[in-house]
């Protein structure tokens, strides 16, 4: 590893290092409390002083002494003489008398105690509801990136790896496991409690260790390669279990197959979790998942649940090998581990699900989150550089897992998959249980490929943003079409660039493809000009640049090559995934000041018979994008409504309320798009950050049309006598009976939720939120979490705000309703913002120490979409007076989205479309 690298970077002392942990765990269920011991085998070096110091947090300790392993046994234990705890570095220093042996092996013995926390980090407790009512207690673990401190002292850094032996001593009606299977379970005396020893886990970082304490069902089975997988569910709930284990025993064989190394553990459990954070977590052989993400209510469960369950499980199998086999060496490198398993998990879904063109929703989902993100000047590159450990925790976003899967689904575009999957088994054989940087992989592929990976990479991991390519010049001819392209830094804002970022470049894998398909010829355009020619089939032809979407970059065609693809888009010779990529680039280039906005319209006009799901997430995303922009214009806002009701009213009539035999998984989820993009309007201009895997899932292809039909709806036709009549009818027979699945589908039913709430009043909004309480699934709380900040009524608005942070919802949920409130209207932006302010206090107590990521989501509930440069200053002065330094790149994030809003209003408001007779025109 380079000095220049590792320079900066807060690093414990290197003359001690670990080389196994026997770890003991009492946890105490009365009290939220446990007692711990530590016995660490570590090894000195030869400038070894008197110290050794250990990460930690929230430890209390009672005593730590050493021994010199290998001597005569008679050795008396050399006790510390000082303990010395730094709150603020996270460390403890243990002091002893004399020098440490050097260039000796040590065993490490520390007594602690620890807190069973409420924050969702380190070993921490859950509350649940059993199915007789009663309210229990569970306790497991999140240690990534920075908390297995909050267990144990430990080299809570990736790089310091070691084998774990875990013993956990707990009542003995509780089940318990670990990474490992048990290696013996013994009753204590008298009989309450029983102590497990787990087998000794492989040579593995401190953050994917894990265990878990409480009472479980669970569900098995074998893969066809013969490793044991159990999927843990809440007592009562096993079958929820059975579609996640389906989808884990399928992807860890297909994952087997395509790295050419078996799963190296000899079991994989998957546990649910109450109360969690993130989306899921990775640990080996024992990943622990948000309950909503893993288990599945197989008479409630909507398309887009399934779609959502699936990509998380085998995005998390994907790091088995990915991260916990082969684990970057420090947190710069984080991409490697979120960025391919993002890329994975699309790999793994397809593998399983083919008809759900999983490469086709990539462009709507992860590249689309990832370029809105990376549009910015607060963006940063992938490989971004962190100093002090704490930094990673503010870089778990869109860019470390979309970018960064978006850039390794370009290399496999350019290397072919032959060379892609060979490189990748190479650098998990030579690398396997060891630690990797950025370089080890580009190194792989270029030996087996040949290619210049290294210098085509570089540009796009280690420089922040992305290039537009504009189409200069052209030169159309019978056989063939000359383009002469020139590219340059895109900002999604169009701020003008200096000298220096002017001269920003990368190496642009150049991909076309015309009516005959994808050109098989690439070049790299290297230099910021190039020109290339492209064979076509006729004098009628065209050509669309960056085919298939594979490389993350913007395009500015001239309106010759956009009138020639006109044909290609009306016919859908021109595949989804790029006429999706033509009306998103043109959005972007209109934002940015370099497109015109009525040639935006004009174009979106010519997608009226348009029927492929991937094609309307970009029209839903392109006309929610307007109406969260135009909410601040009441003119223009209502002649765009108009227009965009329409659109949606036109998809309405072919696809309806009612699924079909023939929807198939995309046609259920363009029905249920009204659903999805409700949800992706709510955050239309930020994203609101779980794991970065809650914010990508996407719902399951068949049932997308419907929701996504509904959803739209809810936005734009909710006032339609017909489609308020239909939902509230909908309503009352779900009221009813809350198990009629056939009248109000999962894919639907925020959705009408949205639309009774709109055009109802008190009793509907009680009626809404009766089912949070009446329900057991939390999917199905979600549904009203997500929509009742959508009464019309203010003062139902402001009790919505209130309920988020009353306590009677969990953590990791609350910031939800405050989300519903805030996209739910102008006026609700302002009673959102308002609310936070009046009770950031209260907020920031109930978030405490738990995850940045939770006070991040809040912000964008709160905050997002604002389109005010006065707002923008507010907002930005709140933050002065009020800083949150874990989140502060969220919160710079949120004011540039704000002010590039401001920014595009103006710009639509001095356009065309500030005239009525344009809109009437069409």
């Amino acid at each position: 590893m380079s000095s220049s690298k590792t320079e900066g970077r807060v690093l414990l002392p290197p003359n001690v290092n670990p080389v196994r942990y026997d770890l003991k765990f009492t946890p105490d269920f009365d009290n939220f409390t446990f007692a711990g011991e530590a016995v660490v085998e570590v090894t000195t070096a030869s400038d070894v002083g008197n110290e050794i110091q250990m990460h930690a947090k929230e430890l209390g300790f009672a005593k730590a002494s050493y021994v010199v392993q290998g001597g005569d046994g008679d050795e008396k234990a050399a006790e510390a003489e000082e303990i010395r705890v730094n709150l603020k570095a996270t460390t403890v220093t243990f002091v002893f008398g004399s020098a440490l042996p050097a260039d000796a092996t040590l065993l490490l013995t520390v007594q602690y105690s620890g807190f069973l926390n409420n924050q969702m980090a380190g070993f921490y407790r859950s509350s649940y509801t059993n199915i007789r009512g009663e309210t229990k207690i569970m306790a497991s673990t999140q240690f990534e990136s920075l908390d297995a401190r909050r267990a144990f002292p430990c080299w809570d850094e990736p790089a310091r790896k070691a084998v774990f032996r875990v013993t956990l001593v707990v009542p003995k009606f509780m089940d318990a496991f670990s990474n490992m299977p048990e290696l013996s379970n013994k009753t204590l005396a008298g009989g309450k409690k029983k102590e497990l020893t787990y087998l000794d886990t492989p040579i593995m970082s401190t953050y994917l260790l894990a265990f878990c304490v409480g009472e479980f069902d669970y569900v098995q089975a074998q893969t066809n390669h013969g490793v044991l997988v159990r999927v843990y569910t809440p007592p009562g709930k096993s079958e929820s279990g059975l579609f996640a284990l389906d989808c884990a025993t399928k992807s860890l064989d297909a994952y087997d197959d395509f790295f050419g190394i078996p799963y190296p553990l000899p079991k994989l459990d998957m546990v649910a979790i109450p109360e969690f954070a993130m989306g899921a977590m990775e640990n080996w052989g024992l990943v622990t998942y948000r309950e909503v993400d893993l288990l599945i209510d197989p008479t409630k469960a909507s398309t887009n649940q399934k779609q959502r369950v699936c990509t998380v499980v085998t995005h998390e199998l994907a790091h088995q090998w990915f991260g916990n086999l082969v684990t970057m060496t420090w947190w710069d490198d984080l991409w490697l581990n979120e960025g391919f398993a993002s890329w994975a998990e699309n790999w793994a879904a397809d593998v399983i699900f083919p008809t759900w063109s999983m490469w086709d929703q990539f462009t709507t989902g992860h590249l689309s989150h990832a370029m809105r993100l990376d549009g910015l000047k607060s963006s940063h590159p992938i490989q971004v550089p962190i100093h002090h450990a704490e930094e990673v925790e503010e870089v778990f976003d869109a860019i470390s897992y979309c970018k960064g899967g978006s850039v390794v689904k370009m290399a496999r575009a350019v290397l072919g998959m032959k060379a892609f999957q060979n490189g990748l088994g190479a650098y998990m054989k030579k690398h396997a249980y060891g630690n990797t940087e950025t370089y080890d992989l580009w190194k792989a592929w270029e030996e087996s490929s040949g290619m210049p990976v290294q210098e085509m990479m570089a540009s796009w991991t280690t420089q922040m943003g992305f290039p537009l390519v504009t189409v200069t010049g052209e030169k159309w001819e019978d056989t063939a079409v000359t383009l002469t392209l020139e590219q340059e830094w895109f900002l999604s804002d169009g701020s003008a660039l200096s000298e220096e970022e002017k001269a920003k470049k990368w190496c642009i894998p150049l991909l076309t493809c015309t009516a005959e398909g994808t050109q098989q010829d690439m070049i790299f355009m290297r230099e910021k000009t190039a020109t290339v020619t492209i064979p076509l089939s006729s004098k009628d032809g065209w050509v669309k640049l960056n085919a298939g979407q594979d490389v993350p970059m913007r395009v500015k065609l001239t309106s010759e090559m956009i009138d020639r693809l006109g044909a290609g888009i009306k016919s859908k010779i021109l595949p989804p995934a790029d006429r999706a990529a033509l009306l998103m680039d043109s959005y972007a280039l209109v934002k940015a000041g370099k497109m015109k906005p009525e040639s935006l319209i004009k174009l979106l006009s010519n997608y009226t018979d348009e029927d492929s799901y991937i094609s309307w997430e970009s029209i839903a995303s392109v006309i929610g994008g307007l109406h969260t922009v135009l909410l601040d214009d009441e003119g223009m806002n209502d002649n765009f409504h108009s227009f965009a009701k329409k659109i949606v009213i036109g998809l309405y009539e072919k696809v309806g309320w009612e699924a079909t035999p023939t929807d198939g998984h995309l046609g259920v989820l363009l029905r249920g798009m009204f659903n999805q993009l409700i949800i992706f309007i709510v955050s239309i201009c930020e994203d609101i950050r779980l794991t970065a895997a809650a914010i990508l899932s996407s719902s399951v292809i068949a049932n997308i049309h419907l929701g996504m039909l509904i959803g739209l709806l809810s936005t734009f036709c909710y006032d339609d006598k017909a489609v308020a009549s239909e939902a509230s009818r909908r309503f009352a027979l779900f009221q009813q009976d809350h198990a009629d699945m056939k009248s109000l589908p999962g894919d639907m039913r925020s959705s009408v939720f949205k639309i009774v709430l709109k055009n109802g009043g008190e009793q509907d909004y009680q009626e809404v939120k009766a089912y949070f309480d009446q329900s057991t699934d939390n999917a199905e709380r979600k549904h009203v979490l997500g929509s009742l900040g959508h009464a019309s009524d203010p003062k139902l608005k402001l009790k919505t705000m209130e309920w988020a942070v009353s306590g009677e919802i969990k953590l990791q949920d609350f910031f939800y309703p405050m989300g519903s409130v805030r996209s739910s209207s102008r006026e609700g932006r302002d009673i959102a913002w308002n609310f936070f302010k009046a009770n950031f206090k209260h907020i920031s107590s109930m978030i405490g120490t738990a995850s940045p990521s939770l006070m991040d989501a809040v912000i964008i509930s709160c905050g997002g979409g604002i389109c005010s440069h006065e707002k923008a200053d507010e907002f930005e002065e709140f933050f002065k007076v009020n800083p949150l330094p874990r989140s502060a790149r969220k919160i710079t994030q949120t004011i540039e989205g704000m002010r590039a809003n401001a920014k595009f209003l103006t710009l639509l408001q001095s356009s065309e479309l500030a005239d009525p007779q344009f809109w009437s025109s069409l």
